[in-house]
Formats: C-alpha cells, sequence, structure tokens
C-alpha cells in the first residue's frame, strides 16, 4: 500500500558498524530530532531515488540526505521536488533535484546519465515511485492497463538496467525495490496495481541472482499502510483505521520514516549478505 561532486568515496567494508545516534545535525530533515542508527558506510555515497518529492520517497530523500550520501531523486511533480531539495540545502551535501516522468523509458535514462555526469557512479538505487489510484476491474481498459503497469513496475527495471552496469564495475551496489502488501492481502479495487506489485518480487528476485555474482544487492521493500498525506487525505476513513487496527499486530500508525530507517539497512554494508528478500514492514499484518 504505497503511493506516488564526482567519484565513489566508499567501498564495501569488510568490518560495517552502525550505531545509534541523532540524526546528523547539517541535515534539515523533519526528523532530524528523532534518534536512528547512523551508517558510516552511507556517508558520500551517491543514492538515487526515484518518486522523492513526496510521501515515503520524500522521506527516503531526508533520511539518506542526513546520512551524509549524495542524494539525486526523481519526480514528476517539479515544485513539490525543488522545494524538498531547497530545504534540505544547508545538508552536507544538498540534494540534486531533477524532474522526470518515469513512464518515458528515455527521460529516465537521460536523467540517469545528468545524476552520473554531476555526481559520479550509482551506488545506491532505491525505486521508489508508484501510484496506487483506485480503479475497478470494468474500468480497466488497455491504455490505462499499460499506464499503470509503467507507473508501478516497468521503470524499475530500466531504472536498474541503467545503474547496473556502474554497479558491476564498482562489484558493489545496492537496488531496493517497493513493493506493496496489498495483492497479499487480495485488496480490492486495484487488480493492475495489485498485479504490478507482486510482479516486483519477481523482478527482485530475478535481478539479485543475475547481479549477485558482482557483488550487487537486490531486495523489495513492502510496506503496510504508510500513513502518508496522501492516505490520509485521499482514502483513509474511520472504515480504514479500524482495518489497520484490526489487521496489524502492532497497534501504532506506520509512518515514512519506518520504511526509511529499513531502506538505510539495506543501503548501507551492514546488510552485505542480504540479497532476494521481501522486507515487510507493515506492523506485522500481511
Amino acid at each position: 500500500m504505497t503511493s506516488s561532486a564526482n567519484a565513489s568515496t566508499d567501498a564495501p567494508t569488510s568490518a560495517p558498524t552502525s550505531a545509534s545516534v541523532n540524526a546528523p545535525a547539517d541535515a534539515k530533515a523533519r526528523h532530524a530530532h528523532e534518534s536512528y542508527a547512523c551508517y558510516p558506510s552511507l556517508a558520500g555515497r551517491v543514492v538515487l531515488i526515484t518518486g522523492g518529492a513526496t510521501g515515503i520517497g520524500a522521506s527516503f530523500v531526508e533520511h539518506f540526505t542526513a546520512q551524509g550520501a549524495r542524494v539525486a531523486f526523481f519526480d514528476i511533480d517539479a515544485s513539490a521536488g525543488q522545494a524538498l531539495a531547497d530545504e534540505l540545502g544547508d545538508s552536507r551535501h544538498k540534494p540534486l533535484f531533477l524532474a522526470c516522468d518515469l513512464t518515458d523509458i528515455a527521460a529516465l535514462r537521460a536523467a540517469v546519465a545528468d545524476v552520473k555526469a554531476a555526481l559520479g557512479p550509482i551506488e545506491v538505487l532505491v525505486n521508489n515511485a508508484a501510484n496506487d489510484r483506485r480503479h475497478t476491474l470494468a474500468e480497466v481498459t488497455p491504455e490505462s492497463f499499460d499506464a499503470g503497469v509503467a507507473v508501478n513496475l516497468r521503470h524499475q527495471l530500466f531504472a536498474a538496467q541503467a545503474v547496473a552496469e556502474d554497479m558491476k564495475s564498482a562489484h558493489a551496489g545496492s537496488i531496493i525495490n517497493l513493493g506493496s502488501i496489498s495483492w497479499m492481502l487480495k485488496q480490492a479495487d486495484l487488480p493492475v496495481y495489485t498485479m504490478s506489485k507482486s510482479a516486483v518480487q519477481g523482478l527482485t528476485r530475478g535481478l539479485a541472482k543475475d547481479l549477485g555474482r558482482y557483488g550487487i544487492r537486490v531486495n523489495s521493500l513492502v510496506p503496510g499502510w504508510v500513513m502518508t498525506e496522501k492516505q490520509r487525505r485521499l482514502w483513509l476513513t474511520d472504515e480504514g483505521r479500524e482495518a489497520i487496527r484490526r489487521g496489524q499486530c502492532i497497534d501504532a500508525e506506520l509512518l515514512p520514516e519506518d520504511l526509511a530507517r529499513m531502506a538505510l539497512f539495506l543501503a548501507a554494508d551492514d546488510s552485505r549478505m542480504i540479497t532476494a528478500q521481501d522486507i515487510v514492514v507493515d506492523g506485522g499484518w500481511a
């Protein structure tokens, strides 16, 4: 359940470490006052996040920036994306925002090339962009089917393709694909979305096998119902709150930062032997 300097400086370490610390003071992240793990291997690492302007994606941008990573992010919402980059402008490395329609694969490839020219080879890819617009089976047309697959699945493969050669050369890298528990729960009125998100699992496992021999890890991060501003505004009702209460084992709201902090771990050297996995962060619902 989800919405929409050059050169690498850190090679994988033989003894990765993390510590519980306050978020780095040089980042103006919304959650900088909270204490969470700091991963030294992420400092200076080039991280690309798709769909990073709002919601879960914005939390990814904030958290990786707070780790001292060199973050680039794409989004179709140019205004929100630039506003987030400006908000984090006093960070050690100001995020680089590029407006991009990820359903246009030529534009995606060009934007990836621009990131590499500006920051150097991409070492971490977070395939986050998606759109969970509700739709019934009767409403699906061939055109809307293709559009749903394009926004929720296709760009994940082509973004991975665009960064894979540099990761192969470095014999290191982490690709994180965002899935969804919606198909696990047999959620209604989302047939193209649930189909696309279930396919993320297959994409992840296939890429993990293809790329693992080059030291590249590929995992899917699978959110439950994350309480973004969009979800609260469009979909969350009293009935929805009751479904969360009944479904989750943990009686608390799932927030974007819960996903971002798991993404940090999956991107860091601390998770060096974790690949081909579906990491579910949903409060115990699926």
